[in-house]
């Protein structure tokens, strides 16, 4: 039983997911309290927006806080050979409106974050900082809410009606509960930094994104910031990186840059900022989406390969998704997981369409340019997917893709969990 004092709702995690889903249920009126265990502003990769990531934003109504602030507006994307040759940018206007769609941001992402607590809040929300969960609380098949820690190791009981968990890449419930599972291909290993003043593009090209290849379907992603700044990585298969008994991440990034001509030549002018990061096995997915009265959202779900930069669009998207079901089941007083079985095939539709193209990607074989110059009729649909307009369908777009990679079958994940799960 949830007392009168308690929240509707408590949320594990403010990051985008977390904190999109809280601003939303806030607006309807629900009381929702947000924990973290961080103190904001505080650091995430995860930097690139994609152009649908526009639909989530505009209906948190923060587009107009984005025109104002000050993140390197993105307006295309573009490919780099090894030996530095580089695809003709794809300019988004091409295909969508230039004040709207075709126009994203490549964002820091602590001032991104921290623009999303400051509009939870003014919502309503109360964000709670430097509390870590330590399990959560069920009564026989229902989780009645969360235990927390404070910086002092003192241990606090928060019930709720529903518990969200936007616990990103921790994820923290679908561990607990057994859920998780590893993407059969993806695992990946990322080893990251920040330049000062290396060389980017100029007008409608200073904020492009780039994906810049080396050997091994290993990539580097360049991502212009503001304030001078750019997001450069590698992305490769662990014992690619690791090759020759190399692990410190320093050396491993240093050999990689010589892979790359054009990232040699762009890193050239400028200042290493910073430490080197380094995170792994990257895609993971939950069986689940949902047991009654706990919901899943964001990379706490599922999570993928960063290639086409989906992660923000995603956790966006579940956020908002997630807000307007959990409204929906509140105003029904009825939290039990069959409530969410929309929900969680939406996002696995989405999900899906976008693991189908990344893993079409990594194969040895394959190459966005063969499809397109055999099937120009198919260069917009692949555009829409890789754009983030992932809920619709694609199957022709697969049926094609097939004779050029492997397109692996969609992973029977995403249910609401049977009542004794």
């Amino acid at each position: 039983m949830v007392s009168s004092a308690s929240p509707e709702v408590v949320v594990i995690g403010a990051g985008p997911a977390g904190l999109s889903a809280a601003a939303i249920l806030a607006e309807y009126g629900h009381k929702v309290i947000v924990v973290d265990r961080d103190r904001f502003p505080r650091y995430r990769v995860g930097e690139s927006l994609i152009p649908f990531t526009y639909h989530s934003l505009e209906r948190l109504g923060l587009i107009p806080k984005m025109r104002a602030s000050a993140f390197q507006k993105k307006y295309s994307v573009s490919f780099v050979q090894p030996d530095g040759r580089q695809s003709a940018p794809f300019y988004f206007h091409t295909r969508y409106d230039r004040n709207t769609i075709a126009q994203t941001w490549q964002v820091l992402r602590s001032d991104f974050d921290q623009m999303l607590v400051d509009h939870a809040r003014e919502r309503g929300v109360e964000v709670l900082e430097e509390l870590t969960v330590t399990r959560l609380l069920k009564e026989d098949d229902r989780v009645t809410g969360i235990e927390v820690k404070d910086k002092d190791g003192h241990l606090r009981e928060i019930h709720a009606a529903i518990t969200l968990d936007a616990s990103g890449k921790e994820s923290f419930a679908s561990v607990r509960l057994g859920w998780r599972e590893r993407d059969p291909f993806l695992n990946k290993v990322a080893v990251w930094t920040y330049y000062k003043g290396s060389q980017r593009g100029t007008g409608d090209d200073e904020g492009a994104t780039t994906i810049a290849f080396v050997p091994e379907k290993g990539w580097f992603w360049h991502i212009p910031q503001h304030n001078d700044m750019v997001s450069v990585g590698i992305v490769a298969e662990g014992k690619y990186l690791t090759r020759d008994g190399v692990r410190d991440l320093k050396d491993i990034f240093d050999r990689e840059v010589t892979r790359n001509a054009w990232i040699k030549e762009r890193l050239s002018s400028g200042t290493q900022t910073g430490p080197f990061h380094v995170t792994s096995e990257y895609s993971h997915h939950s069986r689940h989406c949902a047991c009654t009265g706990l919901l899943l959202v964001g990379d706490a779900f599922a999570f993928l390969d960063p290639v086409f930069s989906s992660g923000v669009m995603l956790a966006l998207k579940s956020g908002v998704l997630g807000a307007e079901a959990v409204h929906e089941a509140l105003v029904a007083n009825d939290l039990s997981a069959s409530r969410f079985e929309a929900y969680g095939a939406t996002l696995r539709e989405g999900i899906e369409n976008m693991r189908k193209l990344v893993y079409a990607f990594y194969h040895h074989d394959f190459s966005f340019k063969d499809v397109v110059m055999k099937y120009p009729e198919l260069a917009g649909e692949l555009t829409d997917c890789l754009s983030g307009d992932v809920n619709r369908d694609f199957s022709a777009l697969w049926e094609k893709i097939r004779e050029f990679a492997p397109i692996p079958d969609s992973l029977p994940y995403g249910v609401p969990a049977p009542a004794a799960a």
